[in-house]
């Protein structure tokens, strides 16, 4: 049994080009599986029941595990079971059909519009460090990207001229992105002293070694701007949670933000509109008669 998810860990791998955090999650995952067969004393993935895998998903949500981990373990089920049954080793998948136990939606945290300018205006000293960690900064706000977006970026995928910038998101699809005024003049600023690095390859955003900079350094230097600039930690994706529900409030248009972030379904985008009913809803709260709290002066 094991042999069949390295086989289709494998297959991901090679074939459909996935990236090593989603083979490392699906690994993990699917290794969960397998332990839970072997208590069964199950010796063959065709003798997994739905009732059975039921049951598991049952337990793990008994001791805490939340509805988006099971989501993401059922999904690895079903996935190896595809793959079973395209080869000839499984003639059923037991988690068809089979749903996570629904889970509190969280929204996004994000910065308003003044916490945002707070990070991002503050003066920038002219030196290596501080002009990379602007231009990176600048650059999640005014394009949305994601942290492996940004890490990966080369020089051919800028365009600052036109004010584009090219990124190859989740399922190695690419798309081009708008690259706004002030990350455009961040970027500027940063790529002569970029160039002083001897870089070793076409990355945009390198260490003073020339080198092409981690996403965990780039978490590091974000959430060290977080609490420099506004006293609180900061991750890349509240850039991105900002940036998408800034578009969305002021434009009204999903479908635009949808293409902007790269989503492939506009369920996932629709979530911000929850934060923008929230904004709306605090002013309604503040401003509608009938809506004030009693003993309010105002």
């Amino acid at each position: 049994m094991q042999a069949r998810i390295d086989a289709y860990l494998e297959h991901l791998r090679s074939e459909r080009q996935v990236s090593a955090h989603t083979l490392d999650g699906y690994g993990r995952d699917l290794g969960k599986l397998l332990s839970f067969c072997q208590r069964e004393q199950l010796a063959d993935w065709n003798q997994l029941d739905t009732s059975r895998l039921r049951r598991l998903v049952a337990h793990l949500h008994m001791q805490g595990q939340s509805s988006r981990s099971l989501a993401r373990l059922l999904s690895a089920t079903r996935g190896l079971y595809r793959y079973l049954i395209r080869e000839g080793h499984c003639q059923h998948d037991p988690a068809s059909g089979l749903m996570p136990p629904k889970g509190e939606r969280r929204l996004p945290k994000t910065l308003d519009a003044d916490r945002t300018g707070q990070l991002l205006d503050g003066a920038v000293e002219d030196d290596f460090i501080a002009l990379r960690d602007q231009a990176m900064l600048e650059l999640f706000y005014s394009s949305g990207l994601r942290l492996s977006e940004l890490v990966s970026l080369n020089l051919d995928g800028l365009d600052l001229a036109a004010g584009l910038v090219r990124v190859q998101g989740k399922g190695n699809k690419t798309r081009e992105l708008p690259v706004g005024r002030m990350a455009r003049q961040a970027l500027e600023n940063w790529l002569p002293m970029r160039a002083l690095s001897s870089p070793a390859d076409g990355a945009v955003f390198v260490s003073n070694k020339g080198r092409r900079i981690g996403a965990r350094a780039v978490q590091l230097r974000v959430r060290q701007a977080g609490v420099r600039e506004l006293g609180q930690n900061l991750h890349p994706h509240m850039l991105r949670h900002s940036f998408a529900s800034h578009m969305l409030e002021s434009s009204q248009d999903l479908r635009a933000v949808q293409e902007l972030l790269g989503h492939a379904d506009i369920a996932t985008t629709q979530i911000y509109t929850h934060l923008d009913f929230q904004h709306l809803a605090t002013v309604y709260d503040s401003a509608h008669p009938r809506a004030k709290r009693k003993g309010s002066s105002e």
